[in-house]
């Protein structure tokens, strides 16, 4: 896969299997960082994995905002979450140079990347435009896939996350993952 590819849309129903939560719960994996009212993002959310377990947790009085880049991933989040009578997601695509998410500046408690900084052409870009929106001191949880990032390349998007406003604070162990936790710096 080169660094602009993304995951297809196709493969949406794939990533949601149940028998993927033996190694990647999400309940697990985000629980410690969420808790109800709170407003959260979804990075790359494809078909809601995380998104729908994630609005469950902040409940009725917290929002996801879940963004994907493809339209097939959003109407299988769509399908799932109506399935799962959740209603606290707002589906939200984005333009491939831009998460186009100004109006939620300064109002996002948490924030999650998961598997697919990868994917990214300008990682860079994105990362400030999440730093953006993030409140002060808002939470990401940043986490690659062993099989397609290794330990330099990761340790290369830490340092450019950190020069971006960032301070790792944890480094949470996921399966088959590299992670960080990180939280939005006051002054950069």
């Amino acid at each position: 896969m080169k660094k602009t590819d993304v995951c297809p849309w196709q493969a949406g129903p794939v990533l949601m299997m149940s028998f993927r939560k033996l190694f990647h719960n999400p309940k697990k994996i985000t629980g410690g960082y969420l808790s109800g009212g709170m407003t959260v993002l979804d990075i790359g959310c494809g078909m809601g994995y995380f998104t729908i377990p994630m609005a469950e947790i902040v409940g009725d009085n917290g929002k996801v905002i879940a963004v994907d880049l493809q339209s097939g991933m959003l109407d299988g989040l769509k399908r799932n979450s109506d399935k799962a009578g959740v209603k606290n997601i707002i589906a939200h695509q984005c333009e491939k140079n831009t998460l186009a998410l100004d109006e939620w500046a300064g109002k996002i408690d948490f924030a999650l990347i998961f598997w697919m900084l990868h994917e990214v052409s300008d990682a860079e870009r994105m990362i400030k435009e999440i730093h953006s929106v993030l409140a002060p001191k808002g939470t990401l949880l940043f986490a690659e896939p062993l099989a397609h990032v290794d330990n330099i390349k990761f340790r290369q998007s830490l340092t450019m996350i950190k020069r971006v406003g960032f301070g790792i604070v944890d480094d949470p162990k996921i399966r088959m993952s590299r992670a960080a936790i990180l939280q939005k710096n006051d002054i950069r």
